[in-house]
């Protein structure tokens, strides 16, 4: 079962994580700016959603996880929840 490590801030609207991504792009600190923006419980970790299994997370996010680049911020990414932004730490 492939298995990845990833981290992600969730926010309401395409707006926010378009202004958060363009920070993350110029250098921003993922961890910080989801501790401060985040609507996730996984906030407080920075956004770290440790590891799991593909097929835990809705097919939106495992797509972007388990077929995106690896150490690079994808997003916004929508899903049931709201806009994310993504970064896959490693997979196997």
């Amino acid at each position: 079962m492939p298995r990845a490590c990833a981290r992600h801030i969730l926010v309401k609207t395409r707006e926010e994580a378009d202004k958060l991504k363009t920070q993350l792009d110029n250098g921003a600190d993922f961890s910080r700016l989801a501790q401060k923006f985040s609507q996730w419980p996984s906030q407080k970790n920075g956004g770290s959603l440790g590891e799991f299994n593909k097929g835990d997370m809705v097919k939106a996010f495992d797509d972007v996880v388990f077929k995106g680049p690896v150490l690079k911020v994808q997003g916004p990414v929508k899903t049931q929840f709201g806009f994310h932004l993504i970064e896959t730490i490693y997979r196997n």
